[in-house]
């Protein structure tokens, strides 16, 4: 009886844990009906959830559905189109999605009789006053994916893929002592990059010098790898850490309100200037397109220990019209001061130094975001400036197609917790350890329903190719 029993507790547990891990994969491809080509960054998510992703390069998506939501709505939407919506149970997988171009009249909306501001600075002025009202005022927590890597001009250098928690107490306060980062797993850590470590050792060693060494002057065949590794790391931080990325001023909206670090701030006229483009539809609601252009001062970051002044931005912001509630911000920041057209392109050979996409979601009632793109180049390597002979292993070590990486963060947030008990707990119990390039132990478990960034067909073919010389290199 006692076996019996046994076996029926067996059974019933592992029931449990196959229903808690029960997902319904569904896959497709978003194309444009006009063009036929596709639609990338398109929103694809259930109903009245959180529970998403967007399309890749090629317009493929991968969602895995929860079983409690497989009755619920399938939502595909971009801006600028017509919004597909299907129950989830008779969703065609066989079939690719097309949506139609969708434009709103713009003197249509205008001529309302309400008092609207109808200029691009008074518009973008007042979505930035609404921000009490459109983004959360009390804290919550968003899980998510992360997507981290680098590649130079011929094939991938490092790949990290992680599950993030990110904690934030609200608009109200600073997000750079309010705004907490944890790194939850790693599915995916592949780093060939050791070789490649000239500038972040040099950089390293002069950090808390007065009289700074030049990288030709030092005997890299006499520095230690663990010397090397701390100096990649430390360089890793400061540029592409998440913080740095959550915390900063890149995120545009989150730190209007900070007088320091805040891009979009009380003088944001000062460096930015703003042209009302068109009004385009969104899931069915009207937004101003409105497009970012040059101010007289010159665009900053502030970035310690790195010349990353003297820009000019441009790019494109979408409001809502009805409670004008930021929905996406397309932002670059260009060379524009002389001497930062002059670094930029003897380092970089681009003028284009940070590019930057957020697309926020909304969730009873209030603005969260939801995937993040951010793209800079980074120095690895401060080329070859010696008259003199030297060896083809020095010179090959100073080629530009090696000098400086592309690097690209992408984070999908898939969940979002308001609960303030379940906020609380988890606020006293994580480490809050923002570090992406800490190895950690591989869960299977964890990652066999956790929803990720589908990567285009190109890269993952490279991400194949990475893979396998990653392996090679650690035997």
């Amino acid at each position: 009886m006692n076996k019996r029993l046994s076996l029926i507790l067996l059974t019933l547990s592992l029931c449990s844990v196959s229903l808690m891990f029960s997902q319904t994969t569904i896959k497709n491809k978003v194309l444009d009906f006009g063009t036929l080509m596709p639609i990338e960054s398109a929103s694809v998510y259930i109903k009245n959830t959180t529970t998403g992703t967007v399309t890749n390069a090629d317009g493929n998506f991968l969602l895995q559905v929860p079983e409690q939501f497989v009755n619920d709505t399938l939502v595909i939407s971009s801006i600028g189109y017509t919004t597909f919506k299907v129950p989830i149970n008779e969703f065609d997988q066989s079939s690719e999605v097309y949506l139609e171009e969708e434009i709103a009249a713009l003197d249509e909306v205008l001529l309302l009789a309400e008092p609207r501001p109808t200029e691009g600075n008074d518009i973008v002025l007042k979505a930035l006053d609404k921000l009490t009202e459109t983004l959360p005022d009390s804290a919550y927590i968003q899980k998510g994916f992360l997507r981290h890597k680098e590649r130079n001009k011929i094939e991938f250098k490092w790949l990290i893929e992680s599950a993030i928690t990110v904690y934030d107490s609200g608009y109200a306060s600073n997000s750079s002592d309010h705004l907490k980062i944890n790194v939850d797993q790693v599915r995916k850590s592949y780093d060939l990059r050791d070789v490649d470590s000239i500038f972040s050792y040099t950089a390293y060693v002069n950090r808390n010098r007065r009289n700074k060494i030049k990288s030709r002057n030092i005997d890299f065949s006499r520095v230690e790898k663990s010397q090397i590794t701390n100096a990649i790391k430390w360089n890793d931080t400061r540029i592409n850490g998440l913080s740095n990325l959550l915390q900063g001023k890149l995120n545009l909206i989150r730190n209007s309100n900070d007088s320091i670090r805040g891009l979009f701030g009380k003088n944001i006229l000062d460096n930015h200037q703003f042209k009302l483009d068109t009004i385009l539809v969104d899931n069915e609601r009207k937004l101003y397109k409105i497009q970012i252009l040059e101010g007289e001062d010159f665009v900053g970051l502030g970035t310690k220990g790195i010349f990353n002044e003297g820009y000019k931005a441009k790019g494109w912001l979408y409001i809502y019209y009805d409670n004008y509630a930021i929905k996406k911000i397309e932002y670059e920041l260009i060379a524009a001061s002389a001497a930062q057209k002059s670094r930029s392109k003897r380092l970089f050979g681009t003028q284009v130094n940070h590019k930057l996409i957020v697309t926020y979601i909304e969730y009873e009632d209030k603005m969260y975001p939801n995937y993040i793109y951010y793209e800079t180049p980074k120095l690895v390597n401060v080329g070859l400036k010696s008259d003199t002979k030297i060896s083809k292993e020095e010179e090959e070590r100073y080629n530009k197609e090696e000098r400086y990486y592309y690097t690209i963060q992408e984070i999908l947030f898939t969940e979002i917790i308001l609960d303030r008990e379940s906020v609380k707990e988890q606020l006293n119990t994580s480490n809050w350890d923002p570090d992406i390039f800490s190895p950690k132990p591989y869960d299977k478990v964890f990652w066999r329903n956790y929803n990720i960034l589908l990567e285009s067909e190109e890269e993952e073919q490279l991400i194949q190719d990475l893979s396998k010389r990653a392996s090679l290199f650690k035997d």
